[in-house]
């Protein structure tokens, strides 16, 4: 495996989402492939960007292949790949993932449950990601990696609007593969 190519992330948020689908998301010994993505950009009411650049949200402003990660409702973490160009704004959250390494670790984050990996604040908690890791370098040598094994793009795309928002619901930028839509 190795780092995804930067220049995959360089492009606007709806462009690169879907391109996530069947990357890996790797912290430590745990890993999943991604299976589930929301766009984000900063014309986007829904979009953290959206009002400009704060000590919260900065990590989306960096480079392309850091890791934005937030605190929401004070309880669950959330994970996004920066995208587009330094000083945009613009991120791709992940929604899902499909567990390959570390399992039984992941489970013991999850106290057991069940599904793994399938909604952003269960990605982080099965992983381990926290605040701690957001502006981290995902293209590096970071704790937390986004990888390419070889294995191509995902197969059978499907998209739809994004969930879970109460501004920019009607915006179709919500990629999945591997299950139907939740």
């Amino acid at each position: 495996m190795r780092p995804v190519a930067a220049s995959l992330l360089a492009g606007a948020a709806p462009e690169v989402a879907p391109l996530l689908l069947g990357r890996i998301l790797r912290h430590g010994s745990t890993a999943g492939r991604i299976t589930e993505v929301e766009a984000y950009t900063p014309d986007d009411p829904a979009s953290h960007s959206s009002r400009g650049r704060t000590d919260r949200n900065a990590a989306m402003f960096g480079p392309p292949g850091r890791l934005y990660v937030y605190l929401i409702y004070g309880v669950h973490h959330c994970a996004n790949v920066v995208v587009g160009h330094e000083g945009i704004g613009a991120a791709v959250l992940i929604r899902a993932l499909e567990p390959i390494a570390g399992v039984e670790e992941m489970l013991a984050r999850r106290a057991g449950r069940s599904p793994i990996a399938v909604g952003p604040g269960r990605v982080c908690q099965a992983l381990g990601i926290d605040r701690r890791h957001d502006d981290t370098d995902l293209l590096g040598a970071g704790p937390v990696e986004l990888l390419d094994d070889g294995a191509g793009p995902a197969a059978d795309v499907r998209n739809g609007v994004r969930i879970g928002l109460s501004v920019g619901t009607d915006t179709p930028w919500r990629w999945w593969t591997g299950r139907p839509a939740p």
